[in-house]
């Protein structure tokens, strides 16, 4: 009989710590550079993740244990006959959305009406967060630092959508107490990201030591290494209630000149003509775009690790490798 009381005991603590070890994550845009990143960070942390995206990943971000589901967050219906089939989610995170801006009915579908169905969805199922990638694009013309505090003004169809997300989630947790948590990341980079992207995009063309088109490059922005926002990430999916209804910038907290950064890929490879002030500058582009962080280093306990010089080095070792 004592025997058998052991057997039991040993049995239930086991299963304590693999709810305690193994926690149930839906990762919205899975298949994207920054998803790809996540999930392999949290495949690591022992979560037993789920992918939703339009499409099926890439042969490079791929990866095993993950369980890919296809569905357009846009489209109600179809969205909540995959979400049914998941069970006891712990957390979620949406990065999910249009990459391409210039359609204004696609822009706003992705980013305001995905958002308010998977909140219509998750309101009442007892998630323990839901973490919403927001963007810098939501404070407009906001002189920089830009703090959490300031009146958003948003100008492009991108942050306007965003901004109503923000607000969306924001009045969700203030009458349901919807445990929603809002980050606003600047500009990520690193290796696998598309070239579609700044920092890729210079790399790739001065690998092939090609003359490319670029703006005058008078204009400077803030830029986070992707292992940086990851950690970023996991610290608010660890936060207390602290983090629920918060705004919370996420960046290295510091301007850099956009020739500079050109002329530092330029000079690392040895290769490449950057053709300057061929590229005109967007209506609502801000010549300084930086956040405060000071309420990211307060509430998540987080600072940015990696200095932009180390990080294109390692994001041009990872191309190298890759062989573009």
């Amino acid at each position: 009989m004592f025997g058998i009381k052991i057997v039991i005991h040993f049995f239930r603590e086991m299963i304590k710590n693999r709810l305690k070890i193994h926690k149930e994550i839906l990762v919205i845009g899975g298949t994207g550079f920054v998803g790809s990143h996540l999930i392999k960070f949290l495949i690591k942390k022992k979560f037993h993740v789920y992918s939703i995206s339009r499409f099926k990943p890439k042969k490079n971000r791929q990866i095993k244990k993950v369980k890919y589901l296809i569905s357009d967050i846009a489209k109600k219906n179809p969205l909540r006959k995959k979400l049914r089939k998941l069970l006891n989610l712990d957390y979620v995170i949406n990065l999910g959305g249009e990459v391409d801006h210039k359609s204004y009915k696609k822009t706003f579908l992705s980013h305001y009406i995905g958002v308010k169905n998977l909140a219509e969805f998750f309101l009442n199922k007892k998630i323990k967060k839901f973490v919403q990638i927001g963007s810098s694009m939501e404070y407009g013309h906001n002189s920089s630092p830009q703090a959490e505090s300031k009146i958003c003004r948003p100008k492009s169809r991108y942050g306007k959508a965003k901004y109503l997300a923000t607000r969306h989630l924001i009045k969700l947790y203030l009458k349901h107490e919807f445990p929603a948590v809002i980050l606003r990341p600047y500009q990520i980079y690193g290796p696998q990201q598309d070239s579609n992207r700044l920092i890729p995009f210079v790399i790739k063309n001065c690998m092939k030591n090609n003359k490319f088109p670029c703006s005058s490059g008078k204009q400077s922005r803030d830029f986070l290494f992707i292992s940086d926002f990851i950690k970023a990430l996991y610290k608010t999916l660890k936060s207390e209630n602290n983090t629920n209804g918060q705004v919370i910038n996420i960046g290295y907290g510091k301007p850099y000149n956009l020739k500079k950064l050109i002329n530092l890929i330029r000079s690392k490879l040895k290769f490449g003509n950057p053709d300057f002030d061929k590229i005109k500058l967007r209506k609502e582009e801000n010549l300084v775009t930086y956040p405060s962080i000071y309420k990211a280093k307060k509430i998540l306990k987080w600072i940015p690790n990696t200095k932009l010089e180390n990080g294109i080095t390692k994001t041009i070792k990872s191309y190298k490798k890759l062989k573009l």
